[in-house]
């Protein structure tokens, strides 16, 4: 195996940053801005019950 050093034109570093950095951001933003518009719009006793469930299905006890 050749330990030798690779260099990276810029293109090839935008591309990594990009995949590496960026889009995980913005995938993670999207994800929450899909469930605050969710959360937004249901109503209150839906959204009550489904965090009621998961904190039942995390373990955690609620009442």
């Amino acid at each position: 195996m050749s330990s030798t050093p690779v260099l990276l034109n810029n293109t090839q570093i935008h591309t990594e940053v990009l995949k590496d950095k960026i889009l995980p951001a913005m995938l993670a933003g999207m994800l929450g801005l899909a469930l605050l518009y969710t959360a937004g719009f249901a109503e209150a006793a839906q959204v009550h019950n489904a965090a009621h469930d998961g904190r039942h299905s995390a373990g955690f006890p609620c009442h």
